[in-house]
Formats: C-alpha cells, sequence, structure tokens
C-alpha cells in the first residue's frame, strides 16, 4: 500500500484517461459536451480511485476505491459504446479502446483478489 505510483494498472488508468481527452477533444465528439463530459469523468476516476483507495490504512478501505475504481470502468466501456453508436468513434478506435479498458477492468479485479487475500491472511 502506498504505492501506487508502482502499480501497472494505475499507469493504464492514465493513459486511458488522456486517450480519452485526446477523443474527445475532436469532432464530432468534441460538440456533444454532456457525453464528453462524462467519459471524461469516468476515466479520470478510474485512476484517481486506484490512487486513493493505495493510500488508504486498510486493504479493507483499498478494495473499497479498487471496486469503485472498477466500477468507473465499466461506465467507460458503455459510455465508449454509445459514442461508437452514435457515430463518434470508428470502429478500430473504439475496439482498441474497449479492449483497454476491459484490460483495466481484468487488472483491477486481480488487484482486489490480492488484497482481499492479504486481507484474509492478516485476520
Amino acid at each position: 500500500m502506498g504505492n501506487f505510483k508502482e502499480l501497472r494498472v494505475w499507469s493504464d488508468a492514465l493513459d486511458l484517461a488522456t486517450g480519452i481527452y485526446k477523443l474527445t477533444s475532436k469532432k464530432p465528439f468534441s460538440n456533444d459536451f454532456g457525453l464528453a463530459n462524462q467519459i471524461q469523468r469516468a476515466a479520470v476516476s478510474i485512476a484517481s480511485n486506484i490512487a486513493e483507495g493505495d493510500e488508504r490504512g486498510s486493504n479493507k478501505e483499498s478494495i473499497r476505491f479498487f471496486r469503485i475504481s472498477k466500477g468507473s470502468a465499466a461506465e467507460v466501456i458503455t459510455q465508449l459504446n454509445i459514442a461508437y453508436r452514435v457515430g463518434y468513434l470508428d470502429e478500430e478506435t473504439f475496439k482498441k479502446v474497449e479492449d483497454f479498458t476491459e484490460k483495466i477492468r481484468a487488472s483491477l479485479k486481480q488487484l482486489i483478489k490480492a488484497r482481499k487475500k492479504d486481507n484474509d491472511r492478516k485476520e
């Protein structure tokens, strides 16, 4: 705990958030302030909650924030699907970003599992 900058999933989440900002800055996506803002906030939330969770004093608290991050990843996936369906993203970009977000979700699932296991050993 307390080494969030060393977590690969945190680094990946930063890359995702940066990529989302770049995608949403281009037309026609940039014209849809509501969806652009929502997906940006969800993407930022992933990395932010990983950092906050890792800085918490216990695995139990960390797990709670990692679960929030995982939920935010699901939000990003949902919003990517909407953006694709309304024509803001081409299929290649959509698949690439969706797959990367799914990778982050899977990494968070593993991190939660590891922290639960560590927590069980300490009890």
